[in-house]
């Protein structure tokens, strides 16, 4: 809960939800700090600084009292717009349309799964594509690798112990990854057409790897369907969304 805690820069970083309840408020009110994604970070710092600046108050990247009463009575000023993080992830989805450059995509592994990341690694390399491929069970890892590689779009494969294929994308109570969202339901399309009988779904989650990326994100949540007829199946299906979403990611 907000304000049942002092929130300020640490190391290593303060996580929770109160974090991102005030990233929430401060992006409604036009202080960028980055995605509402619960870490106090240095965006997150020079966000709730800049704010403090202009409200007048203390500039000691501090969230306490003080600064919980101005937020408090700023956003209630605010309206309910969507919050400079949503409108500059759409300029920034937008802008992408028109360049003709091929995307850079990071397709991550969790498991053993490996047999179908690297088929769909080595079909969009023959596509022109710029594509980085991470093997490791930790979600932080594919989120700091996928940030530092400047992706364009993260695709992440786990298995589940299901016989359904679930495509997930970073949506919180108060943001939704435009550009996430198109990309997993454009994922599900095209695997319907592989797989018509099978269950599968779209659905907003909060992974930490799609709360941690800072560019468009899908997890695929494979059941137990996967084997080596089931990943030559579906890696043209994947990549052939990836190209339309680069083509139209809104």
């Amino acid at each position: 809960m907000l304000g049942s805690r002092l929130l300020y820069l640490t190391s290593p970083h303060m996580r929770g939800d109160d974090v991102q309840a005030m990233q929430t408020v401060l992006a409604k009110l036009g202080f960028d700090c980055g995605r509402a994604d619960g870490i106090f970070g240095p965006n997150t710092l020079r966000a709730l600084t800049e704010f403090q600046q202009n409200y007048g108050i203390t500039a000691d990247g501090i969230c306490g009292v003080n600064s919980l009463r101005a937020l408090e009575r700023t956003s209630s000023q605010s309206g309910q717009g969507p919050g400079i993080v949503t409108v500059r992830e759409y300029e920034t989805l937008l802008t992408s349309q028109d360049n003709a450059e091929r995307p850079r995509i990071v397709v991550g592994c969790f498991d053993s799964n490996t047999r179908l990341t690297r088929l769909l690694v080595r079909e969009l390399r023959n596509r022109g594509d710029d594509v980085m491929t991470i093997e490791n069970a930790d979600p932080h890892t594919h989120a700091r690798m996928a940030n530092s590689f400047d992706a364009d779009v993260y695709i992440g494969v786990a298995g589940v112990e299901t016989a359904a294929i679930q495509f997930a994308y970073y949506e919180t109570d108060s943001f939704t990854s435009a550009g996430g969202r198109v990309a997993a339901e454009l994922c599900a399309e095209f695997i319907r057409s592989t797989h018509p009988t099978s269950e599968i779904a779209v659905c907003g989650m909060q992974l930490p790897v799609l709360r941690e990326t800072r560019m468009p994100a899908v997890m695929c949540m494979i059941g137990l369907l996967g084997g080596e007829d089931f990943a030559l199946q579906t890696v043209p299906a994947l990549a052939q969304a990836i190209t339309q979403w680069n083509n139209q990611p809104l």
